[in-house]
């Protein structure tokens, strides 16, 4: 006679065989993202680029035609952008000369501080060291020839990607509403409102993030810029920009840049200004943490901060950079699409109460 299943255990297959089927679906969608992840990020970057745009087009549009003025938006936010990064190469080609003056003398510093106490290295290590820098530069002078034309093909993948972000963007602005309105009215009706419910959750939620981080990243992005003009860090325009970049990857990003900036700060105006960028790294990080985070972006990304850190570091491993700057605002989409189902099936089990 066989023996009843404990009810333990029957709980734990069932989960099993659940878990596993999820498990499973998320490897298909990763896979196909994987084998598609250039269309995968263009449309990400035209849903960013709508969710920035969107409210100045609406505004726009109710004083002239729609097309012009998704037209207008993207033209003007096109020569903001170029504008910005001429005024990056014109400050990177202006300080060039004495940037390279300042690093060699800047190295020469610090190769006469580490000799000092307590590093005590001779000065026969470090010139060993630049001796097999030099070495291997020359020996792989091939390998990265290669390398360096093999990013031509990857430049052109790049640029592919932007302009299909670019029409999808044009798509979405012109006519998002009514393609996501014909969407719902594709699928059967027992579907469409928990649907349109998910849609909307997950737009609010997707464009609360994109403005809170730009906004959190151009706040870092000033702080930066100031306080490395203001020691005499060179390049501090470039330096605030990849700060700005950096910041839309949460928790690490910023560390990161500001890492770059204590290299350049450590090189060209010694140690003691290299500590003060360092120290400059806690207070940003304090400030991004504990009050812009929370006052911007609050309502969008209501997730713990382990939350976060795992997710970056999942995307960073799946993805690379893209998977880390896509990996937040897809878990605070996920997120905020079970809330509002949740929250709908429980209405809907009150209202059936009453």
């Amino acid at each position: 006679m066989p023996q009843p299943v404990s009810p333990l255990l029957r709980t734990a297959a069932s989960y099993a065989w659940r878990l596993l089927v999820v498990g499973t679906a998320v490897y298909v969608v990763f896979a196909v993202l994987g084998r598609f992840h250039e269309i995968a990020v263009a449309v990400f970057l035209g849903l960013v680029v709508t969710a920035l745009l969107w409210a100045p087009t609406r505004g726009l549009a109710r004083a002239v035609p729609r097309p012009l003025a998704v037209t207008c938006c993207l033209l003007g936010s096109t020569v903001l952008l170029l504008g910005v990064l001429t005024l990056v190469g014109e400050a990177v080609a202006g300080e060039s000369t004495t940037l390279v003056r300042e690093f060699r003398a800047g190295l020469g510093s610090i190769e006469r501080w580490l000799e000092r106490p307590p590093f005590r290295l001779s000065p026969r290590a470090l010139s060993d060291v630049q001796a097999k820098a030099a070495e291997y530069l020359s020996s792989h002078r091939s390998t990265l020839l290669s390398q360096a034309v093999s990013g031509a093909g990857h430049l052109v993948h790049v640029l592919t990607v932007l302009a299909l972000g670019v029409f999808c963007s044009v798509l979405f602005l012109h006519g998002g509403d009514r393609q996501w309105a014909w969407f719902c009215a594709q699928l059967p009706a027992s579907a469409r409102e928990r649907v349109a419910i998910a849609g909307r959750a997950a737009w609010r939620t997707f464009t609360g993030y994109t403005h809170g981080i730009v906004v959190v990243a151009a706040t870092n992005a000033v702080l930066v810029g100031l306080a490395l003009y203001l020691l005499g860090v060179p390049l501090a325009v470039p330096l605030a920009l990849l700060e700005f970049f950096a910041a839309f990857i949460p928790l690490i990003g910023s560390p990161v840049a500001l890492a770059i900036a204590a290299v350049v700060a450590l090189a060209a105006k010694g140690p003691v200004v290299a500590a003060v960028v360092v120290a400059l790294i806690v207070v940003i990080g304090q400030i991004e943490g504990h009050l812009l985070h929370p006052l911007v972006m609050s309502r969008a990304v209501r997730l713990h901060p382990l939350v976060v850190a795992i997710s970056v570091v999942a995307g960073a491993i799946a993805a690379g950079v893209v998977g880390a700057v896509v990996a937040v605002p897809l878990v605070s989409v996920t997120w905020s699409v079970h809330s509002a189902l949740r929250e709908a099936r429980l209405g809907a089990r009150l209202t059936a109460g009453d």
